[in-house]
Protein backbone atom coordinates (compact mmCIF):
# COMPACT_ATOMS: atom_id res chain seq x y z
CA UNK A 1 0.00 0.00 0.00
CA UNK A 2 0.69 3.88 -0.81
CA UNK A 3 0.54 5.79 2.65
CA UNK A 4 0.29 9.47 3.11
CA UNK A 5 0.36 10.59 6.49
CA UNK A 6 -0.03 13.85 8.10
CA UNK A 7 0.82 14.97 11.95
CA UNK A 8 3.27 12.07 12.01
CA UNK A 9 5.85 13.79 14.08
CA UNK A 10 4.54 13.46 17.51
CA UNK A 11 1.55 11.53 19.35
CA UNK A 12 -0.67 9.01 17.42
CA UNK A 13 0.25 10.05 14.35
CA UNK A 14 3.95 8.97 15.35
CA UNK A 15 3.00 5.21 16.53
CA UNK A 16 1.03 4.95 13.10
CA UNK A 17 3.72 5.15 11.14
CA UNK A 18 5.99 3.10 13.45
CA UNK A 19 2.78 0.44 13.04
CA UNK A 20 2.94 0.68 9.48
CA UNK A 21 6.58 0.40 8.48
CA UNK A 22 7.08 -2.47 10.92
CA UNK A 23 4.03 -4.71 9.38
CA UNK A 24 6.90 -4.06 6.25
CA UNK A 25 4.48 -4.36 3.38
CA UNK A 26 4.01 -0.62 2.90
CA UNK A 27 5.79 2.41 1.10
CA UNK A 28 4.61 5.16 4.02
CA UNK A 29 5.27 8.79 3.04
CA UNK A 30 5.25 11.15 6.06
CA UNK A 31 4.74 14.84 7.10
CA UNK A 32 4.87 16.82 9.90
CA UNK A 33 6.29 20.34 10.59
CA UNK A 34 9.45 19.47 12.44
CA UNK A 35 12.44 17.71 10.55
CA UNK A 36 13.81 17.20 13.61
CA UNK A 37 11.18 14.87 15.01
CA UNK A 38 10.41 13.40 11.67
CA UNK A 39 14.35 12.38 11.67
CA UNK A 40 13.50 10.79 14.87
CA UNK A 41 10.59 9.03 13.84
CA UNK A 42 12.18 7.21 11.13
CA UNK A 43 15.74 6.19 12.94
CA UNK A 44 12.84 4.09 15.26
CA UNK A 45 10.65 3.07 12.45
CA UNK A 46 13.71 1.64 10.23
CA UNK A 47 16.03 0.74 13.11
CA UNK A 48 12.83 -2.08 13.64
CA UNK A 49 12.37 -2.77 9.88
CA UNK A 50 15.38 -2.14 8.08
CA UNK A 51 13.90 -3.05 4.64
CA UNK A 52 10.86 -0.29 5.28
CA UNK A 53 10.56 2.61 2.89
CA UNK A 54 9.45 5.58 4.35
CA UNK A 55 9.89 9.37 3.39
CA UNK A 56 9.92 11.51 6.26
CA UNK A 57 8.94 14.94 4.97
CA UNK A 58 8.85 18.35 6.64
CA UNK A 59 5.77 20.11 5.24
CA UNK A 60 2.80 22.55 6.26
CA UNK A 61 -0.55 21.63 5.50
CA UNK A 62 -1.90 24.79 5.96
CA UNK A 63 0.82 26.72 4.40
CA UNK A 64 2.98 25.14 2.43
CA UNK A 65 3.04 24.81 -1.66
CA UNK A 66 1.46 21.23 -2.08
CA UNK A 67 3.07 20.95 -6.05
CA UNK A 68 6.40 19.62 -4.49
CA UNK A 69 4.48 17.06 -3.25
CA UNK A 70 2.43 16.00 -6.30
CA UNK A 71 5.87 15.82 -7.76
CA UNK A 72 7.06 13.76 -5.29
CA UNK A 73 4.00 11.19 -5.07
CA UNK A 74 4.43 10.88 -8.88
CA UNK A 75 7.91 10.23 -8.63
CA UNK A 76 8.28 8.15 -5.91
CA UNK A 77 4.20 6.20 -5.22
CA UNK A 78 3.93 6.12 -9.11
CA UNK A 79 1.62 8.34 -8.99
CA UNK A 80 -0.58 6.29 -6.83
CA UNK A 81 -2.05 6.72 -3.17
CA UNK A 82 -4.21 3.86 -1.14
CA UNK A 83 -4.46 5.45 1.81
CA UNK A 84 -4.39 9.18 3.12
CA UNK A 85 -4.60 9.55 7.13
CA UNK A 86 -5.17 13.22 8.18
CA UNK A 87 -4.01 13.23 11.36
CA UNK A 88 -2.34 16.83 11.80
CA UNK A 89 -4.07 18.82 14.58
CA UNK A 90 -3.24 21.40 17.51
CA UNK A 91 -5.31 21.81 20.26
CA UNK A 92 -5.81 24.92 22.17
CA UNK A 93 -7.18 25.06 26.23
CA UNK A 94 -8.87 28.36 26.96
CA UNK A 95 -12.02 29.66 28.23
CA UNK A 96 -14.55 30.16 25.55
CA UNK A 97 -14.62 34.32 26.76
CA UNK A 98 -10.68 34.38 26.60
CA UNK A 99 -10.15 32.85 22.69
CA UNK A 100 -9.38 35.67 20.42
CA UNK A 101 -10.77 35.33 16.89
CA UNK A 102 -6.95 33.85 15.89
CA UNK A 103 -7.28 31.25 18.00
CA UNK A 104 -10.66 30.55 15.93
CA UNK A 105 -8.65 31.04 13.56
CA UNK A 106 -6.09 28.67 14.51
CA UNK A 107 -8.03 25.81 14.84
CA UNK A 108 -9.81 25.87 11.68
CA UNK A 109 -6.78 26.25 9.92
CA UNK A 110 -4.89 23.15 11.36
CA UNK A 111 -7.63 20.93 12.13
CA UNK A 112 -9.77 21.80 9.18
CA UNK A 113 -8.73 23.89 6.19
CA UNK A 114 -5.11 21.99 6.26
CA UNK A 115 -7.27 18.77 5.66
CA UNK A 116 -9.34 20.13 2.71
CA UNK A 117 -6.27 21.42 0.75
CA UNK A 118 -4.82 18.00 1.59
CA UNK A 119 -7.37 15.92 0.09
CA UNK A 120 -8.22 18.27 -2.89
CA UNK A 121 -4.13 17.77 -3.47
CA UNK A 122 -4.16 13.87 -3.14
CA UNK A 123 -7.69 12.82 -4.13
CA UNK A 124 -6.56 12.51 -7.77
CA UNK A 125 -4.03 10.04 -7.21
CA UNK A 126 -6.21 7.74 -5.22
CA UNK A 127 -7.58 5.05 -7.31
CA UNK A 128 -11.26 2.95 -6.79
CA UNK A 129 -11.45 1.24 -3.71
CA UNK A 130 -8.59 3.51 -2.02
CA UNK A 131 -9.19 5.17 2.00
CA UNK A 132 -9.25 8.71 3.21
CA UNK A 133 -9.38 8.66 7.13
CA UNK A 134 -9.58 11.86 8.93
CA UNK A 135 -8.91 12.06 12.49
CA UNK A 136 -11.30 13.73 14.55
CA UNK A 137 -12.26 13.68 18.67
CA UNK A 138 -14.92 13.18 20.80
CA UNK A 139 -14.96 16.63 21.44
CA UNK A 140 -16.02 16.92 18.00
CA UNK A 141 -19.04 14.55 18.49
CA UNK A 142 -22.25 15.52 18.53
CA UNK A 143 -23.66 14.16 21.83
CA UNK A 144 -20.42 13.46 23.88
CA UNK A 145 -19.65 15.12 26.61
CA UNK A 146 -17.99 18.55 26.12
CA UNK A 147 -15.26 20.05 28.19
CA UNK A 148 -14.42 23.55 29.37
CA UNK A 149 -11.49 25.47 27.30
CA UNK A 150 -12.14 23.40 24.05
CA UNK A 151 -14.63 25.42 21.56
CA UNK A 152 -12.60 26.13 19.15
CA UNK A 153 -11.03 22.85 19.20
CA UNK A 154 -14.27 20.93 19.40
CA UNK A 155 -15.83 23.48 16.54
CA UNK A 156 -13.01 22.46 14.18
CA UNK A 157 -13.09 18.94 14.69
CA UNK A 158 -16.64 18.78 14.40
CA UNK A 159 -16.13 20.32 10.88
CA UNK A 160 -13.86 17.99 10.03
CA UNK A 161 -16.73 15.42 10.64
CA UNK A 162 -19.34 16.71 8.77
CA UNK A 163 -16.64 16.95 5.94
CA UNK A 164 -16.12 13.78 6.02
CA UNK A 165 -20.33 12.60 5.53
CA UNK A 166 -20.18 15.12 2.51
CA UNK A 167 -16.63 13.55 0.91
CA UNK A 168 -18.12 9.92 0.93
CA UNK A 169 -21.50 11.27 -1.42
CA UNK A 170 -19.28 13.18 -3.71
CA UNK A 171 -16.21 10.44 -3.76
CA UNK A 172 -18.86 7.87 -3.80
CA UNK A 173 -18.61 7.25 -8.12
CA UNK A 174 -14.69 6.98 -7.81
CA UNK A 175 -14.96 4.77 -4.88
CA UNK A 176 -13.13 6.17 -2.50
CA UNK A 177 -13.93 5.33 0.81
CA UNK A 178 -14.00 8.44 3.42
CA UNK A 179 -14.28 7.31 7.40
CA UNK A 180 -13.49 9.24 10.28
CA UNK A 181 -12.35 8.19 13.86
CA UNK A 182 -13.45 10.18 16.65
CA UNK A 183 -10.69 9.92 19.30
CA UNK A 184 -10.83 9.89 23.13
CA UNK A 185 -8.11 10.69 24.77
CA UNK A 186 -4.59 9.35 24.20
CA UNK A 187 -1.09 10.02 26.60
CA UNK A 188 0.33 12.30 24.12
CA UNK A 189 2.74 15.29 24.32
CA UNK A 190 -0.64 17.56 23.16
CA UNK A 191 -2.98 16.26 25.56
CA UNK A 192 -0.45 16.59 28.57
CA UNK A 193 0.35 19.94 27.29
CA UNK A 194 -3.25 20.98 27.35
CA UNK A 195 -4.18 19.19 30.59
CA UNK A 196 -1.22 18.83 32.51
CA UNK A 197 -1.32 15.85 35.27
CA UNK A 198 -3.70 13.99 33.07
CA UNK A 199 -3.30 10.47 32.93
CA UNK A 200 -4.63 8.97 30.04
CA UNK A 201 -6.46 5.27 29.97
CA UNK A 202 -5.00 4.79 26.53
CA UNK A 203 -1.56 4.89 25.66
CA UNK A 204 -0.36 6.54 22.61
CA UNK A 205 1.03 3.26 20.19
CA UNK A 206 -2.48 1.59 21.33
CA UNK A 207 -4.21 4.57 19.54
CA UNK A 208 -1.64 4.60 16.96
CA UNK A 209 -1.83 1.07 16.27
CA UNK A 210 -6.00 1.02 15.99
CA UNK A 211 -5.48 4.10 13.37
CA UNK A 212 -2.98 2.36 11.69
CA UNK A 213 -5.47 -1.11 11.43
CA UNK A 214 -8.65 0.92 10.51
CA UNK A 215 -6.71 3.19 8.02
CA UNK A 216 -5.92 -0.43 5.95
CA UNK A 217 -9.25 -2.15 6.84
CA UNK A 218 -12.06 -0.15 7.77
CA UNK A 219 -13.10 1.28 4.52
CA UNK A 220 -14.24 -2.36 4.00
CA UNK A 221 -16.86 -2.34 6.15
CA UNK A 222 -17.60 1.62 6.47
CA UNK A 223 -18.29 4.65 4.53
CA UNK A 224 -18.56 8.22 5.57
CA UNK A 225 -19.30 7.12 9.47
CA UNK A 226 -17.63 9.12 11.86
CA UNK A 227 -17.02 6.35 14.79
CA UNK A 228 -16.33 6.91 18.54
CA UNK A 229 -13.17 5.65 19.64
CA UNK A 230 -13.55 6.22 23.68
CA UNK A 231 -13.77 4.20 26.42
CA UNK A 232 -16.34 6.14 28.05
CA UNK A 233 -19.92 7.78 27.51
CA UNK A 234 -21.25 9.57 25.86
Amino acid sequence: MNIVITGASSGVGFEAVIELISAGKHQVIALARSQDKLTRLAEIALGLNPEGVLYPIAFDIVHDDYDGLEQFINSHFDSKVDILINNAGVLINKPFTELGESDFVEMLQSNFIGHVRMIQSLHQFMPAGSHILNIGSMGGYQGSVKFPGLSAYSASKAALHTLTECLAQEFAEKDIRVNCLALGSAQTEMLEKAFPGYQSPVMAFEMGKYIADFALTGHKFFNGKILPVATVTP
